[in-house]
């Protein structure tokens, strides 16, 4: 979707036409989706905050500011959205930490499996990676678009994008 149709769908959400956040949710949903899932790791979780964040984006239509990059403002409230549903989570859990939970994200795998999903290939990067990966890839932002959004120099993006396709490179798929 262009920045013109996107900005159009937006009016069409202030005016209460239903259309436009159609159009929207058509074009982008997976992208949202796939934003949510890479930070709570759970389909349901997923399913729910990306429900919420179509309903967020019709409250909160009349913020947008056309020519700033339409792809950044919506995953910077999915982002936001998914984060703020880990620690509401959080809070409502009693924790309990498990021995792999102690120790931290483990070191890659030196026995690669021949055949491997993409999902398992995505689980061999650090949790910075895959997300910098998703926005790149899914959400197709620039270098300068993540590096706003996640508030990190664009040459660390940069970096961390180029060691993570590496990384993905060296598992056999």
């Amino acid at each position: 979707m262009t920045e013109q149709l996107f900005h159009e769908s937006i009016c069409q959400i202030c005016n209460n036409e239903k259309e436009g956040l159609r159009r929207i949710y058509e074009d982008y949903n997976p992208m949202i989706y796939s934003t949510v899932w890479d930070i709570v790791r759970n389909r349901e979780d997923a399913e729910d905050v990306t429900s919420e964040f179509f309903i967020r984006l019709w409250d909160a239509a009349d913020t947008y500011r056309p020519g700033r990059g339409h792809r950044a403002w919506m995953l910077t409230i999915a982002r936001n959205m998914a984060i703020d549903y880990l620690r509401r989570r959080r809070r409502e859990e009693p924790t309990e930490i498990l021995p792999e939970e102690a120790l931290g994200q483990t070191a890659v795998d030196e026995q690669v499996v021949n055949t491997i999903s993409l999902e398992q290939a995505l689980g061999k990067l650090r949790d910075d990676e895959r997300q910098i990966v998703n926005l790149k890839i899914m959400g197709g932002l620039t270098f300068r678009e993540i590096a706003a959004m996640l508030g990190r120099p664009q040459g660390t993006v940069a970096w961390c994008y180029r060691t993570a396709i590496q990384k993905l490179k060296e598992v056999r798929l």
